[in-house]
């Protein structure tokens, strides 16, 4: 007994009992299992860019994670009404600050675990597939930490207003809030949104997500203290620095917190082919699917002339003896997982970027057949796109490829270097015959 007694007591941290088991965890794995199934949906849209991985990770947290998490502290926020304990916590040593932190930091731990979980997975489920850049781990980061600061304000809301109804009603609440201010382009609150919206050739500025943690984490901190704290004077603190974050984040609006990303300006050539293949940096990988999807119709151009000089992909306009090259973006539609979906399909929509007179007014049914003879020799349509028998101009456009087919390869190297010298002419006259 006496070596009972003088065995040292463990003192225990009083959050451990909260983070091990309760409600906690359970809000964590929501948040989790809640990202997961948004991310997992459309995987084929993002999997495989950075970008796309960045922008879709951020949508799901801050529009469905961030109103969980205001729901998940609420609730917990007003446990001690639903159990009516609240008198008997006025007693307690400690003070109504630890008292809180006791009972709020559990679920705003588990909540961002929960949301950098997800994070985590979605890069690694790109890291294997990914087709150039680099990942962008700020945004993420930044947004585990806004989330935990929603799930302590949602703390505080379901201490000031314990019913069972508040959870429901301010995770509503916030999410009408995020999707307004996030959507409506003439609002000049829209920057105070969590959710920045950024297109795949775009970066968030380098503060950004600093600043909107700063704006987030003062407001939730002022919160905290005005509701807390012995002296409520404290909460100016944190609510100054929200506010300062606030209006630099107003002032420099939405085009200011966004610029064009170095690498999207930057392309990646194969210069061995004709027209040479240049892919965007941010698919630099995508590089040899491309040229080898491409083969049979560069193959055929190998020896002509007043072809343009390259396929380009970058955002903006094509340069002179430029040829936008296929979308690639948004992914989901010609590449999906690292992988083109359809290289003649691709080959095909290639040959129409050589071929098509679409600004035309009108063309006459002989270009219509002449043009149709260069696309089809250069790339056949897919078979599922090939309508031709409902054409009634298929037979004549059948005895054009049959002529294109038939010349010498010298011959109709020359036809075609003539072919491609009036490509953007919408004169029927000055386009060969066939």
């Amino acid at each position: 007994m006496t070596l009972l007694a003088d065995r040292p007591r463990v003192t225990r941290h009083p959050l451990r009992p909260e983070l091990r088991r309760g409600f906690a965890p359970l809000a964590g794995g929501a948040v989790l299992l809640t990202l997961l199934v948004a991310l997992a949906v459309p995987a084929e849209t993002w999997q495989g860019g950075w970008a796309e991985t960045r922008d879709r990770t951020h949508t799901a947290a801050v529009l469905l994670g961030f109103p969980l998490a205001v729901a998940a502290g609420c609730w917990q926020g007003g446990r001690e009404r639903r159990r009516r304990t609240g008198e008997l916590l006025e007693t307690a040593v400690r003070g109504p600050l630890p008292r809180f932190l006791a009972s709020a930091l559990p679920v705003a731990l588990w909540v961002a675990a929960g949301h950098l979980a997800a994070a985590a997975l979605a890069l690694l489920a790109t890291w294997y597939c990914a087709t150039g850049d680099s990942p962008y781990v700020l945004v993420p980061l930044a947004d585990t930490l806004v989330l935990g600061c929603a799930a302590l304000a949602g703390q505080v809301g379901g201490r000031v207003l314990p019913w069972r109804l508040t959870a429901p009603l301010l995770a509503t609440a916030a999410y009408v809030l995020l999707g307004t201010l996030s959507y409506d382009s003439r609002s000049t609150l829209a920057p105070l949104s969590p959710l920045l919206d950024t297109a795949a050739h775009q970066v968030p500025v380098w503060w950004q997500p600093m600043v909107t943690v700063a704006w987030v984490g003062g407001l939730t901190t002022a919160a905290v203290l005005a509701l807390t704290a012995r002296r409520r004077a404290t909460a100016l603190v944190p609510l100054t620095a929200a506010t300062a974050a606030a209006v630099l984040l107003v002032h420099t609006g939405d085009d200011g917190l966004v610029r064009t990303n170095p690498i999207a300006l930057r392309q990646v050539c194969d210069t061995s082919t004709t027209p040479q293949i240049c892919v965007n940096a941010r698919y630099e990988k995508l590089l040899p699917q491309v040229t080898e999807a491409l083969s049979g119709l560069t193959g055929r151009l190998e020896g002509v002339r007043n072809v343009p000089v390259r396929f380009v992909d970058v955002p903006g306009r094509t340069g002179e003896d430029e040829v936008r090259l296929p979308m690639i973006t948004p992914l989901g539609r010609s590449v999906a997982g690292g992988e083109l979906t359809d290289p003649q399909r691709y080959a095909w929509e290639a040959g129409m970027m050589l071929v098509g007179r679409s600004w035309c007014d009108r063309t006459d049914p002989a270009t219509s057949r002449v043009d149709d003879a260069v696309e089809h020799y250069l790339a056949p349509k897919p078979m599922r796109d090939d309508f031709d028998e409902l054409d009634p101009e298929i037979d004549a456009k059948k005895r054009a490829r049959a002529r294109l087919l038939a010349m010498a390869d010298e011959d109709r190297r020359t036809w075609l270097s003539e072919y491609f010298l009036t490509a953007d002419v919408c004169d029927p006259k000055a386009v060969p015959e066939l």
